[in-house]
């Protein structure tokens, strides 16, 4: 990408990976798809490797965290702010 003068075939590969990436991204990161509490606390969840049973020590109820987790119940003001 950054060299000048690419040889035909490193021009097609660099083509086709542009294909790739813009494929991958349109199939798992689609525009216009909004954040909700509920899948921000899933995607952190996930990026910092916390498991449902460490919310309980944050917001206090296990029953509370699992409704939380499977988008039975809204996350309150104080809960978010505990969660952060």
């Amino acid at each position: 990408m950054h060299r000048q003068n690419l040889t035909p075939e490193e021009d097609e590969l660099f083509d086709l990976l542009v294909t790739l990436i813009e494929k991958f991204e349109e199939e798992y990161y689609p525009l216009g798809q909004s954040s909700t509490p509920h899948s921000i606390l899933l995607f952190l969840m996930e990026q910092q490797d916390i498991r449902q049973s460490d919310l309980v020590e944050v917001i206090g109820s296990g029953e509370i965290v699992s409704e939380a987790i499977i988008d039975k119940r809204e996350i309150s003001k104080s809960e978010a702010k505990a969660l952060g």
